[in-house]
């Protein structure tokens, strides 16, 4: 059987200095509780005996007892609080037994002795972190480990101690109320907590008190409710008060622990303070020449309110300016503004006076009695003088004059004056930039306004001029207007055709047709005129063909009635047209009627006769040619000059007269005269020089070359360049040797070049390279 022992009633009647009371406590627990196993071991036994004499056996009953355990939080002995006994009926003293203990903290919290059964608490126990454990006990034989008894549940309870003080987990705390509140309205709610157990003693127990903040506030001490303590509280006098709120544990005994917490509480705005002008005349000047809309002043109550509470409305109440001045309000700045509604004039009224109200648009019902929530200034306006320009008795003017009027007529007359006290004279003037031709002039001293020349209305019938007016003296200011003048007609153009002088017509129209286009007719037309100025062409005849004629040139005059009438003769062009059956014209050309639509058979036939004509004519002609084996084209024989001529032949040289022919080298044509130039025309041409002619049998050849260069030096018509004669070969055994200087650059020669400088400016190139080659050789 289990003992429990009740150390935990000593413990407390310990703590609190009754010490005899917790002994005989103690004592009496102790009696009960071995009185309850000694029934519990003899109730046993009396089972066990009746179990050997009348063999009746029931089921045995457990051997334990035990009780809910509890221990004291935070104790801090010098050694293990002993929490309390295990002890079982088979346990006999003989150490035999053994006391086994699992579970929440078993071996590191709680110990066991496992002979006596006695459990002790081997660390400090804190309820806030874990208020009860669960364990399970056990008695098992010492010497094999069987179980002696079934493992029993039982728990151990942190019995809780005042440790923790109260706290308010949710502060600073920000308070509002409004101001002018009644005594007790409320402002907030705080709450503490504290981690104690609410259902042992007063440890939770809670109670609040204010610290600061009196005599303003209060607080209620069993719920924490802030309320006004005093009454008509003004924000304007002040808006924020600091309020300390305590709570206490131990129902707020002495001992208890506490918290404090600050609670910052605002007044807010109420309309409880009407708008005030800080003077009772605003004076305010403005010149007479600001525009309507500008500003004339500015002016401000004051209301100590904010928000929408200390919101100001301006209004105009009374006064000889009403309908001169008008007042809006900034909204932002809370300030009246005076602004001009109509223009001003010095010279007829110079001062004005106005009465202004402001007052709130919110008025709060329970302060009524403090109004009226307004109040009233007076505003004087002074107008000031100033250099005004010249005033146009008109803001627009508008004339008219004749074209082609002489010039000098007046056209008409401007006028303006001065304005001011002063009344100076005014000179008047044409901006030029508005009449830049200068068709108008205007006498500087009265502004009558004349033309400079005549108008015409056709080309300008409006003229639109800007005139000025300039006060003499002062500041010279001035004014200007604009003046409209319309250019009258006269009867001075004679009317024209204003459409195309040309018109279509069908030539299958009957009698009395419109014609589709506007025209005119004479004779075999006639005309109807309409009143837009228009007139429609009838024809009075049928039958016209545009082969027979297909273009019809009608005089027309057209008059107008103007004073004096006018006319014009027009000629028309009426232009006959083929139409299909609604009269739509398909073509006006003639040339489908005059030419045949195809080619007949004879045609045809003449046309192929003359094609092989020409074809026999040109066959017979090349072979007539071929026989006389003369070219096609027959052309006069080429100048040997434009060819360059080379004969793959060779010759015996001098010796040889029969390979080369030197009367080939001349030109036959020059026996006739002029050799023109066969690569341009030349625009004169002039008589030559009698001309060397070598024989046809010299075999000179330097003579023969030095008259053909004198003949090309001095004839306009040979063409600007010079004929090579190529030789191939000459020969073996030549005197001359080879007339070709391209083999003379790289080998030696014999042959002396200073008779190229007489043949003319052509070889003065080839002179100048060989000749100066003869003269090196000459003097090494």
């Amino acid at each position: 059987m289990w003992e429990g022992l009740g150390l935990q009633v000593v413990l407390i009647w310990l703590g609190i200095g009754l010490c005899s009371h917790a002994l005989t406590a103690l004592e009496h627990a102790q009696g009960n509780v071995h009185n309850h196993a000694h029934r519990w071991q003899l109730s046993l036994h009396r089972h066990r005996e009746r179990g050997k004499v009348g063999q009746v056996l029931h089921r045995s009953k457990r051997g334990w007892v035990w009780n809910q355990f509890f221990v004291i939080e935070e104790y801090t002995g010098p050694e293990p609080v002993l929490v309390g006994r295990l002890h079982s009926d088979v346990d006999s003293g003989d150490g035999n037994i053994k006391y086994i203990l699992s579970g929440e903290g078993a071996g590191t919290i709680f110990v066991i002795d496992d002979k006596t059964g006695n459990i002790h608490a081997t660390k400090t126990l804190d309820r806030e972190e874990q208020a009860q454990y669960t364990l399970i006990a056990q008695a098992v034989a010492r010497d094999t480990g069987r179980p002696l008894e079934p493992p029993s549940q039982f728990v151990v309870k942190v019995q809780d101690i005042n440790d923790n003080p109260p706290e308010f987990l949710h502060g600073p705390y920000h308070g509002r109320v409004p101001e002018m509140s009644n005594v007790g309205t409320s402002v907030m709610q705080v709450t503490a907590t504290d981690a104690d157990d609410p259902t042992y003693g007063n440890s939770a127990m809670l109670v609040y008190s204010i610290l600061q903040g009196q005599p303003y506030f209060s607080v209620e001490p069993q719920t924490g409710i802030i309320r006004t303590a005093l009454p008509n509280m003004d924000r304007e006098a002040r808006q924020e008060y600091d309020v300390v709120i305590q709570a206490k544990d131990m129902g707020g005994h002495m001992g208890g622990l506490s918290g404090t917490t600050e609670v910052k509480i605002i007044l807010t705005d109420v309309n409880d303070n009407p708008p005030k002008f800080l003077q009772s005349v605003y004076v305010m000047s403005v010149s007479e020449d600001k525009a309507p809309g500008e500003e004339v002043g500015k002016l401000k109550a004051r209301d100590p309110d904010i928000g929408e509470n200390g919101l100001i409305t301006y209004r105009l109440t009374e006064g000889d300016g009403m309908g001169i001045f008008e007042i809006v309000t900034d909204l932002e700045r809370q300030e009246g503004i005076v602004r001009l509604k109509k223009s001003l004039d010095f010279e007829a009224k110079r001062a004005y006076t106005l009465r202004v109200e402001a007052f709130n648009e919110y008025v709060d019902p329970r302060f009524i009695t403090l109004g009226p929530f307004k109040d009233s200034a007076t505003i004087k306006v002074m107008v000031e003088d100033v250099d005004e320009p010249p005033a146009f008795t008109s803001p627009m003017y508008s004339f008219e004059v004749e074209e082609n009027a002489p010039p000098g007529i007046v056209v008409g007359r401007v006028h303006a004056k001065d304005t001011d006290i002063a009344n100076n004279p005014t000179r008047y003037m044409i901006r030029r930039y508005t009449d830049l031709e200068e068709f108008f002039s205007i006498d500087p001293e009265d502004g009558i306004i004349r033309t400079t020349r005549p108008l015409d209305r056709e080309s300008l019938p409006w003229h639109n001029i800007s005139v000025s007016a300039v006060e003499i003296g002062g500041h010279h200011q001035d004014a200007k207007v604009r003046v409209n003048i319309r250019v009258k007609d006269i009867n001075d153009n004679a009317p024209e055709l204003t459409s195309q002088n040309e018109v279509l017509m069908c030539e299958s129209v009957t009698p009395g047709k419109v014609s589709p286009s506007q025209t005119f007719s004479f004779l075999m037309f006639s005309l109807l005129f309409l009143i837009d100025g228009t007139a429609s062409i009838y024809v009075t005849r049928k039958g016209f063909s545009r082969i027979t004629q297909d273009v019809y040139l009608l005089p027309i005059v057209i008059s107008d009635n103007g004073s004096p009438p006018l006319s014009s003769t027009n000629t028309l062009l009426v232009r006959v047209c083929g139409c299909d059956s609604r009269d739509a014209v398909l073509s006006c050309n003639v040339e489908p009627y005059i030419l045949p639509a195809g080619l007949s058979t004879g045609a045809l036939i003449a046309i192929l006769a003359c094609i092989v004509i020409l074809l026999a004519i040109v066959v017979l002609f090349v072979a007539l040619r071929r026989q006389k084996k003369e070219p096609l084209i027959v052309f006069k024989e080429e100048d040997v000059r434009e060819n360059i001529i080379t004969y793959d032949d060779e010759g015996g040289g001098e010796e040889d007269t029969e390979a080369f022919d030197i009367a080939t080298l001349k030109n036959p044509d020059r026996a006739s005269g002029i050799l023109p130039r066969k690569d341009i025309k030349p625009d004169m041409q002039q008589p030559l020089q009698q001309r060397l002619q070598p024989g046809a049998t010299s075999a000179d050849v330097d003579r023969f070359i030095a008259s053909r260069v004198l003949e090309a030096d001095n004839d306009p018509a040979a063409p600007p360049y010079d004929s090579i004669q190529v030789y191939g070969y000459e020969g073996r055994g030549s005197v001359a040797g080879s007339l070709s200087s391209l083999e003379t650059v790289t080998t030696d020669s014999d042959l002396n070049y200073h008779y190229l400088q007489s043949w003319g400016p052509r070889f003065k190139k080839l002179a100048d390279l060989y000749g100066t080659k003869d003269s090196v050789n000459d003097s090494s």
